[in-house]
């Protein structure tokens, strides 16, 4: 079996053991993470902050992104400007409005200025503890890891449910780490 059709099996497992942790935790799970903030101390280059709006049954980061605003982070969400191209990112207030990007899925208005993040919180289907996450299939943080990390230092946070920990996400060369995983029981740093 190739990594490909590993990754496709891998995937239906993950978005079921989500959806289930999802049902049962996701109020709790996004207070938690705003309550606690972030799993690091916050370095003088960090200015800006990417997180996502909730698809599926992701958890919500939007109370953190409330939360990290008031701290003086300034706020950014990703938008999909098309297969097989990385993320970009857009300047974005919590409660701001945003119109329907690919999928449906929320993003801040074309007028809203690019920004380049600093922080990325990174919404998977399963991740282990060596920093491998397991997303859709798309590839695009993957891509947007590696052109971001080649201008900057970056620092790449999973956001997930802590059942969707697994002992090994089937990866690929192309796979980017993540720095840290913040769940709604813990965070760690990866590696």
């Amino acid at each position: 079996m190739d990594i490909a059709e590993i990754k496709r099996k891998a995937r239906g497992e993950a978005s079921r053991r989500r959806a289930v942790a999802h049902e049962a935790q996701h109020e709790v799970a996004k207070r938690v993470l705003a309550e606690r903030g972030l799993p690091f101390p916050r370095q003088p280059h960090h200015k800006v902050v990417s997180g996502f709006f909730p698809y599926k049954s992701e958890i919500s980061t939007l109370p953190l992104l409330k939360r990290l605003q008031g701290e003086g982070w300034q706020v950014a969400m990703p938008v999909v400007m098309g297969e097989g191209l990385p993320l970009t990112f857009r300047a974005w207030s919590p409660g701001e409005p945003t119109v329907p990007g690919m999928w449906n899925i929320p993003v801040p208005a074309e007028t809203s200025p690019e920004v380049f993040p600093d922080v990325l919180l990174v919404p998977m289907l399963a991740f282990d503890t060596e920093g491998y996450r397991l997303g859709y299939g798309g590839g695009f943080y993957d891509r947007t890891l590696v052109k971001l990390r080649a201008l900057k230092p970056v620092t790449a946070v999973g956001v997930a449910y802590a059942d969707q920990q697994v002992d090994r996400v089937p990866r690929a060369h192309y796979d980017q780490p993540l720095d840290h995983v913040m769940t709604e029981k813990d965070s760690f740093s990866c590696g």
